[in-house]
């Protein structure tokens, strides 16, 4: 069972103005908890990234508007059910590029 979701957006130094404020955006529309801006690849992460959870029953809302606002922004969606691999690996969603992530971390 699926009981919320985590949207990474994904960014580099060149993107990192726009994905802030994607993220400040996201965060005030939907009253989202926003986690770091990072600078630095962070757990199976490809590039830079910044989470955005995303309750269950908000997910209709916040994916469409994502889907329009990122405006060239990679992100990465993915499932929490409390299987940190399959939520990985299985329950995800892109906008935009995929991208490798190193899932070794949760075998």
């Amino acid at each position: 069972m699926i009981n919320g979701f985590h949207a990474h957006v994904y960014y580099d130094e060149q993107t990192f103005s726009q994905a802030a404020a994607l993220c400040q955006a996201a965060q005030r529309r939907f009253n989202l908890s926003m986690g770091r801006l990072h600078r630095k690849q962070v757990g199976p992460h490809p590039c830079w990234s910044c989470q955005l959870g995303i309750p269950a029953e908000r997910f209709q809302d916040v994916i469409p508007w994502l889907m329009e606002a990122r405006n060239g922004l990679t992100v990465f969606v993915h499932g929490l059910s409390g299987d940190d691999l399959k939520d990985h690996t299985d329950l995800v969603l892109w906008l935009g590029e995929s991208r490798v992530l190193d899932t070794s971390m949760f075998r």
